[in-house]
């Protein structure tokens, strides 16, 4: 087999290997079918086991409430964009309040202005994105059809810590948690709408999970496209078409390993001690290397940082490569290097990317 390298992309990201050798086992012929995994009937019955499981395995991770429906759809969370407004917007004469924490919420408010009205209530730009914004600094619209908020910003580096959220009334508050699903408990009931495209924590590309409270799901109107219309797409249990019937067995799989491993609470402990290896490389740098997200709203998923200039960075990241940590360049909108440590990466690899940083400082101070 090829060697496998730490692989730190912000996706498509790092799988576990244990569902990566069982997906390679299952590519030839499922268990009990003599069939493959992406040759499998989405109508069989061995696929409606795995979509089954799936969401039963998402509802335990979550405590996800019964009033809430879950669906496997198509597009990514750029389809998400689109689809909420078009569901939950349209037609409502209210306005939607957005928060802006960096690109994937500013490429929401923009996506869903093309079908209502949009109120940005803070946004973080100005300050080139380096933060969350501070209670005081919100003030929602008390009959907006809803407030939109990303709950880590995977460009910037910046993550809502679980228990500072905004607070939004009566509100449903949407959340995009496309690369921190699964990484931490969270109160999901905060959010009228929960959704995350997979190829960051939860899977291949090609797949999104959504959670929708019941009374959301049915303000779909009948005037919308089929494949567009949460209503149609909760009441066949994502199966109104083909589903990405790949993506969502890998979805199962990853929701087995992280049971198996303790749940979330286990998988925030450990992603919290991979994060601080390389906040604490960071931080004990004297100004060597910069992190952009301030202290208080660093994500444990993405670490954003620079050097003191290109030069440096090139030597750093080709210096990289020779220890097998590849996919280290940042974001083009913000520069500098990026580490993404998704609950797949292993720890050993966060620490020799630490080791490496730690070796650089010393040899470059």
């Amino acid at each position: 087999m090829e060697k496998r390298v730490y692989n730190f992309s912000p996706g498509p990201a790092v799988l576990p290997l244990p569902v990566l050798e069982i997906a390679q086992r299952d590519l030839l012929a499922l268990p009990g079918t003599g069939i493959s995994i992406l040759e499998i009937s989405h109508r069989s019955k061995a696929f409606g086991a795995i979509i089954e499981s799936a969401e039963a395995n998402f509802r335990k991770l979550y405590n996800l409430p019964e009033n809430y429906r879950v669906m496997f759809l198509q597009g990514g969370a750029s389809m998400q964009f689109a689809m909420l407004p078009m569901n939950l917007l349209r037609n409502t004469g209210k306005s939607a309040d957005f928060v802006v924490t960096g690109t994937w919420s500013k490429k929401a408010a923009e996506e869903s202005a093309k079908f209502g009205k949009v109120n940005v209530v803070w946004n973080g730009k100005p300050e080139n994105f380096v933060r969350k914004p501070l209670p005081q600094d919100l003030t929602f619209d008390a009959d907006a059809a809803y407030a939109y908020v990303c709950s880590n910003e995977t460009i910037q580096g910046i993550q809502y810590p679980a228990d500072a959220f905004p607070k939004t009334g009566n509100v449903p508050m949407l959340c995009d948690a496309s690369s921190d699903v699964f990484c931490r408990p969270l109160n999901l009931s905060q959010f009228g709408v929960y959704f995350a495209c997979a190829q960051k924590n939860a899977g291949p590309a090609g797949v999104t999970v959504v959670a929708m409270r019941d009374d959301l799901v049915e303000r779909s109107t009948d005037d919308l496209p089929t494949m567009l219309s949460y209503k149609n797409m909760a009441e066949n249990n994502s199966l109104f078409n083909t589903p990405p019937t790949f993506g969502i067995y890998v979805f199962k799989l990853i929701t087995d390993w992280l049971l198996e491993m303790g749940g979330l609470s286990k998988m925030e402990e450990i992603n919290k001690r991979k994060a601080g290896y390389l906040y604490d490389a960071i931080d004990h740098s004297n100004g060597f290397y910069t992190g952009h997200a301030h202290r208080e709203c660093r994500s444990t998923m993405n670490v954003a940082f620079r050097m003191p200039n290109d030069e440096l960075q090139a030597a750093f990241l080709e210096g990289a490569k020779t220890r097998d940590l590849v996919e280290l360049k940042g974001h083009r909108s913000v520069g500098g290097c990026r580490a993404s440590i998704y609950n797949a990466m292993p720890e050993e690899g966060v620490k020799r990317l630490a080791d490496w940083m730690n070796e650089f400082y010393d040899k470059n101070k």
